[in-house]
């Protein structure tokens, strides 16, 4: 099964359009255009019955404490988690192709709502857990919205895209899933797999 990612090479920066965030010299970082490349796949497996579209940053400090704080740094060493980006289940089979911007187009304050979209049903991102405590971000974020490491940190982050052919039309999962639940609903199901990683800091001393 071969994934392409438009836009993205594999092992390469991001560009810009696909995150969340960019640097920004007066306040380290701002809001960017946050919209989803487009995502195409080709050869998928005799028997697929649906696909799941995952991406995920493997390099999030697994304590939040010092994330963009003024005079830390947050080292390699740190203990890191997965941070899911998109999380997207029940893919028809029949569909192989989600153009740019179709799933976000633009940071949307408190999020966008989770759920059935015409390729596919939306869980929750990792934002929904690391914004709850800002009164004006703070909400539910389905869909995509892609890079915003810590402008702090020693690591350049990597972003997978990864999709998986499965052998079921569903995960029977609704309302706000994550992506550690469709991993594990999954599990048994897939007949091939693909992926595409880039690469992402905000960190000025690493760009």
């Amino acid at each position: 099964m071969r994934l392409t990612i438009k836009g993205i090479e594999e092992g390469k920066p991001i560009p810009a359009p696909f995150a969340f965030a960019v640097p920004d010299p007066e306040q380290h970082m701002r809001f960017s255009d946050n919209r989803n490349p487009e995502v195409r796949w080709l050869d998928a497996p005799q028997g697929t019955q649906s696909f799941v579209l995952l991406v995920t940053d493997p390099d999030v400090p697994g304590v939040a404490d010092d994330v963009n704080q003024e005079g830390k740094t947050l080292p390699a060493e740190l203990p890191r988690v997965d941070f899911y980006h998109w999380v997207l289940i029940d893919i028809p089979r029949e569909i192989n192709l989600i153009e740019e911007g179709e799933m976000a187009d633009g940071v949307v304050p408190k999020g966008k709502t989770p759920g059935q979209t015409a390729k596919g049903i939306s869980g929750i991102n990792g934002y929904t857990g690391f914004l709850a405590g800002d009164p004006d971000m703070a909400g539910v974020y389905g869909g995509y919205d892609g890079p915003c490491p810590p402008w702090n940190d020693d690591v350049i982050h990597r972003y997978t895209f990864g999709l998986f052919a499965l052998d079921i039309p569903t995960l029977e999962l609704a309302g706000e899933f994550t992506g550690e639940q469709a991993r594990e609903a999954m599990k048994g199901h897939v007949l091939a797999e693909s992926s595409v990683t880039g690469t992402y800091t905000l960190n000025p001393d690493l760009r």
